[in-house]
């Protein structure tokens, strides 16, 4: 891959817990960063809007889910979303409409572009169920897939990677 943009890409996942969609999507965006070979150019990382779970690893069930699909996870561990957040990432991303609320809150940023859904990037425009209460691993991959994709292709739209 061809480095044409001045600056590494930073783009953040967030959810309540960080142990179930936001480390899925982390995961999975870093897997397809890796495999476009643009890992020098594109960094990954989520986050909670909770406390909950810091320094958890993720979710067995979505740790299942990655490892029966190829992806590791190897190394995640729960964080807290924070105020540096905001000028480290230049995506910072929601899994719901409450994750929204809550990251713009935090971060006083209240209709800043960066932040964003995970699912207004496809024709779903809604909210990733959250496993952790509905139980549906594969529901949650599968919409992260698709909104991860076209995530991938507008970065790499967009900083001539």
């Amino acid at each position: 891959m061809k480095e044409r943009h001045l600056k590494k890409v930073h783009v953040l996942f967030v959810c309540l817990g960080n142990i179930c969609r936001s480390p899925m999507a982390e995961a999975v965006f870093r897997h397809m960063v890796e495999e476009e070979g643009a890992e020098g150019c594109i960094a990954v990382d989520s986050a909670a809007t909770s406390s909950w779970h810091v320094g958890d690893p993720p979710h067995k069930g979505t740790v299942a889910k990655l490892r029966e699909n190829g992806i590791s996870s190897e190394g995640m561990a729960g964080r807290q979303l924070n105020l540096s957040d905001f000028d480290k990432f230049d995506y910072i991303i929601g899994m719901d409409d409450s994750n929204i609320r809550t990251i713009r809150d935090l971060l006083g940023q209240p209709d800043h572009p960066k932040i964003f859904r995970l699912l207004d990037l496809t024709e779903h425009g809604r909210d990733v169920p959250d496993p952790y209460y509905t139980g549906d691993f594969q529901e949650t991959y599968e919409l992260v897939i698709g909104g991860c994709r076209i995530l991938l292709d507008r970065i790499k739209k967009e900083y001539q990677i």
